[in-house]
């Protein structure tokens, strides 16, 4: 939890304000979305489309938590009718809140994503770990830089954070391409191929994020640029890489049940 810098404009104020709400609307709504849909896909299916669920749901929390800590480090008013001025309450601003959000659901994207795919069990149960593990580890490593203000030692944990980083967008972009041309369809295929790729894009935002702080940029700006960087990445990576799973499972399952009826 590191002090907020003094000196906001409204606009910068106001660019995380809806950051934050844009993020709180999206992941309610696609929590929502997601749990309607249980009963449209196959029973083999459900628990990735659940999971999905709750990491929207954990991520609903925390951009609550983090958007109502945003609101009370500030006040902001009109005097007259003129513009609008910012100032600090002293109340510190948490955004630490990100952190444990990462933490329960970066694994459980990399769990889902899995699921979905149906691969054997003995490589399911394997890449599970290894990649949950995996993702844990760089967001714990990440964290302890996120809150310093020498840029020496935010370096040296986004050096750190970078190694698992890497290992799971490698898995993901390289290790999973012979499992996911194995899919029952082309246009299942084709998704698993879209939410692996999604995944590494937007995951390869975070770092680019992280270093705001740490190539110059400072003050109010850094962190308005931070706030409304994460907010954009988490909708990619938990809304949208939600719907994906979604749609294959519909699919997987829109295949499985044709094949059910298709004369013996």
């Amino acid at each position: 939890m590191a002090p907020l810098p003094d000196g906001f404009s409204y606009a910068e104020w106001n660019a995380t304000y809806n950051a934050l709400s844009f993020g709180i609307a999206a992941m309610g709504s696609a929590t929502i979305f997601f749990w309607l849909q249980l009963p449209n896909v196959t029973k083999s299916y459900r628990t990735a489309l659940t999971i999905t669920g709750i990491v929207t749901l954990i991520a609903t929390y925390h951009y609550i938590r983090i958007f109502n800590s945003w609101s009370e480090a500030f006040t902001v008013a009109s005097k007259d009718g003129g513009d609008y001025h910012v100032k600090l309450t002293g109340a510190p601003f948490n955004d630490g809140y990100r952190y444990v959000d990462w933490l329960l659901t970066v694994p459980l994207l990399l769990i889902e994503l899995i699921l979905v795919m149906k691969l054997p069990q003995e490589e399911t149960v394997s890449l599970s770990w290894k990649l949950g593990l995996a993702s844990a580890l760089m967001v714990a490593l990440g964290y302890p830089g996120e809150i310093q203000e020498d840029l020496s030692v935010r370096w040296f944990w986004w050096c750190l954070s970078m190694i698992p980083f890497c290992y799971v967008v490698f898995t993901l972009a390289v290790g999973l391409a012979e499992s996911t041309s194995k899919q029952p369809s082309p246009a299942a295929a084709n998704l698993v191929s879209a939410a692996r790729y999604l995944t590494v894009l937007s995951w390869c935002t975070y770092p680019f994020v992280y270093m705001v702080k740490s190539v110059g940029l400072a003050g109010p700006a850094a962190t308005m640029y931070e706030q409304v960087g994460y907010s954009i990445a988490d909708v990619m990576a938990k809304a949208v890489f939600g719907v994906l799973i979604w749609a294959i499972a519909s699919e997987k399952s829109a295949v499985e049940e044709s094949g059910k009826l298709l004369p013996n």
